[in-house]
């Protein structure tokens, strides 16, 4: 069990060093191409709404239990030649499913954008990490839609992995990464994805639960530790986190609003079409490149307490779990 512990720490580690090499295969990818097989050969078989939700079922289960057995599969074959490969290859895996370095990286190439004035590439960049439409967003709009962004995933890319990572290892946090890919490709609530990505829309929900109230925690703790206004932000997460239609993302949006004095949510619009968010703390302060230095500060601090924290914490629930 301490193995997938050391597996856990190094493969965050070496996410924060070198992120996602561009020449080396990312298992997302594979995972991605095969769910978007799936949806075409879904499509080919039915089209009544019944035979769309069974067909979602089945590319969930399909999809999660392919990723956790291959995984394991591999693991276990390189085990038994060499432990140390085991447990180097098995960290790289954790480090596949953590994102720290690329959202940061992200975030902060749009905030470089900004400050240069060059509002047209923050846009264009903006769009690689949302599914809202950018081109008419203005620079606070872009602020917001990249903190928010940066926020929700500190849960989905970095907290929930790694709290998968340590409780079943390597082969649990790419199961838990399939589940995500599932819900970003599938899980829209549209005509086309209604029924269709009904099952990977509720299995995220599921798998994001308890990471998500750990991240609002370690939210706090990142809070007070660099000094910002914890206090608000603990007032945010009671008031506004049941706001958000996730049951899980209004946690992290709403604890780092309130940590860094600005509302989050507004006027959104996908594909034409003008969709309202509800606010998630308070316009303390107006929006600027600045709340992104902020909110990647957040982010490192956030990410590095579940990193060390959430080892202690599961071992802590194992003994719990042991003693009954």
């Amino acid at each position: 069990m301490y193995i997938f512990f050391l597996q856990a720490i190094i493969g965050f580690v070496i996410d924060l060093l070198v992120g996602d090499p561009p020449r080396l295969p990312h298992p997302v990818v594979y995972i991605g191409r095969s769910i978007a097989c799936l949806d075409k050969l879904a499509r080919k078989i039915t089209s009544s709404p019944r035979g769309l939700k069974a067909a979602g079922a089945g590319i969930a289960i399909a999809v999660v239990v392919g990723s956790f057995g291959f995984t394991a599969l591999v693991l276990w074959a390189i085990g038994q030649v060499n432990y140390y490969v085991y447990l180097l290859l098995g960290a790289w895996i954790v480090s596949t499913t953590v994102a720290a370095r690329g959202l940061a990286d992200a975030a902060g190439a749009i905030r470089q954008l900004l400050l240069a004035g060059d509002d047209t590439a923050a846009r264009r960049r903006v769009g690689w990490i949302v599914g809202r439409d950018t081109e008419a967003m203005d620079r606070g709009q872009m602020v917001r839609a990249t903190v928010e962004t940066a926020a929700e995933n500190i849960n989905d890319a970095v907290v929930a992995p790694l709290f998968y990572a340590c409780l079943g290892g390597p082969a649990l946090a790419m199961a838990y990464r399939a589940v995500n890919t599932l819900d970003s490709m599938l899980g829209y609530k549209n005509d086309k994805y209604l029924h269709l990505g009904w099952a990977s829309a509720r299995l995220d929900d599921l798998a994001g639960y308890i990471p998500a109230r750990l991240t609002g925690l370690a939210l706090l703790f990142a809070a007070w530790l660099s000094g910002r206004d914890w206090r608000r932000a603990v007032r945010a997460w009671v008031r506004d986190a049941a706001k958000h239609p996730s049951p899980n993302s209004g946690i992290p949006e709403s604890v780092m609003a309130g940590a860094i004095h600005i509302r989050l949510g507004g006027r959104n619009v996908y594909g034409g079409v003008i969709s309202f968010r509800q606010y998630m703390g308070d316009s303390l302060e107006e929006l600027r490149p600045d709340h992104i230095t902020r909110a990647v500060d957040m982010l490192y601090l956030a990410s590095a307490f579940a990193a060390l924290g959430l080892p202690i914490l599961v071992r802590g629930l194992q003994e719990i779990i042991c003693l009954y």
